[in-house]
């Protein structure tokens, strides 16, 4: 699978700095300090002007030659259906910033809000690449191994097995690109391992990857995706978005615990004092904010959808991973694996 870069160079970055639960209190500071380490990035802050320079204000940060703001009028709310916010939002930070990639005046557009318009919008304005019918979701998943990458997480609520096909492409090539990996696995998600488990499109889909040149390994139950035994991980979106907010409430409901029972004694408190480098260790392999940025795979430029309720040092991490991506041509390199195996097949 080829997996070439494009020459380090200064990459430009459209973010939606209004996007999210909290908007420019987020987006600026998370700015401000990516541009601190990484010195071939240049940001385009796209929103209401006078927020965001207020936000600037506040953190000693200024314009300059790698920061810049491009004002937009409107701004796309979190429960805004995603058909109102295409049709009536046409000067929204979320639009702005993904027209930016469409000009090529940004090669990567980031943004914390609503996910159905993000996916709504930038499908229809940078269009989905050749061979390509649904975009997908894609993020990485800590593992016992290192990490995963699982799609689709929730652009496609209903996939048929070509569509899952498509889905193990996207996801294979972006393993191979971002994590340097020649021949990631692929797994596909499913209620048993044994071939005679699963429904149709699952099984359709097997059958698909199996001649596909791609490194199947086959089917995948749900603890596997943390066990690490796939690079990759395929379901359709409405599983994905399952396994993925059960993930966040199991996370939850065990820091709850543990908070807990640590209070309920003097002891316990102690020990928990005791503990602190190990639960402070723990605590960051687990830490759902080093994987913040998802993205949105099949579209004719890059986007990268940060959580809502992102952090600045979250939604930092999602700036970074457009980064990589636009280094790594991840979208250039979908069309042609995706070309080659769909001539594979023609062949066969």
């Amino acid at each position: 699978m080829n997996n070439t870069s494009i020459p380090t160079q200064q990459i430009t970055i459209a973010l939606d700095a209004m996007g999210g639960d909290h908007g420019p209190v987020v987006t600026v500071p998370a700015a401000l300090h990516v541009l601190t380490r990484q010195t071939d990035i240049s940001l385009i802050l796209v929103g209401d002007q006078a927020a965001i320079e207020s936000e600037l204000n506040k953190h000693g940060g200024s314009i300059n030659a790698r920061l810049r703001i491009q004002h937009a009028s409107q701004v796309v709310t979190m429960d805004e259906l995603p058909s109102q916010a295409l049709r009536g939002k046409k000067d929204s930070s979320m639009r702005v910033a993904i027209n930016l990639v469409k000009e090529g005046t940004a090669q990567a557009c980031v943004s914390a809000g609503n996910t159905g318009a993000l996916m709504a919008t930038a499908r229809f304005v940078l269009k989905t690449l050749s061979g390509i019918d649904r975009p997908a979701i894609c993020t990485a998943l800590p593992t016992i191994t290192g990490h995963c990458h699982v799609l689709d997480l929730g652009a496609n609520v209903d996939s048929a097995a070509e569509h899952l096909f498509e889905f193990a492409v996207m996801g294979s090539v972006l393993v191979s690109a971002v994590d340097n990996k020649t021949h990631p696995t692929v797994g596909l998600l499913n209620i048993g391992a044994e071939e005679i488990k699963g429904n149709e499109q699952v099984k359709q889909a097997a059958l698909l990857l199996q001649n596909s040149g791609l490194n199947y390994i086959g089917f995948v139950e749900g603890d596997g995706i943390y066990l690490g035994h796939a690079d990759v991980i395929v379901c359709d979106g409405f599983v994905g978005n399952v396994m993925l907010k059960t993930t966040e409430g199991v996370a939850k409901m065990i820091s709850h615990f543990m908070k807990q029972e640590f209070q309920r004694s003097w002891l316990r408190k102690l020990s928990a004092l005791i503990a602190m480098p190990v639960l402070k260790a723990f605590r960051k392999r687990v830490d759902p904010r080093a994987y913040n940025g998802a993205s949105l795979l099949g579209l004719k430029g890059i986007v990268i959808k940060s959580h809502g309720g992102a952090d600045s040092y979250a939604f930092g991490k999602a700036i970074l991973e457009a980064r990589r991506e636009v280094i790594k041509n991840v979208p250039e390199q979908i069309s042609a694996s995706l070309e080659q195996m769909l001539m594979k097949r023609k062949v066969v």
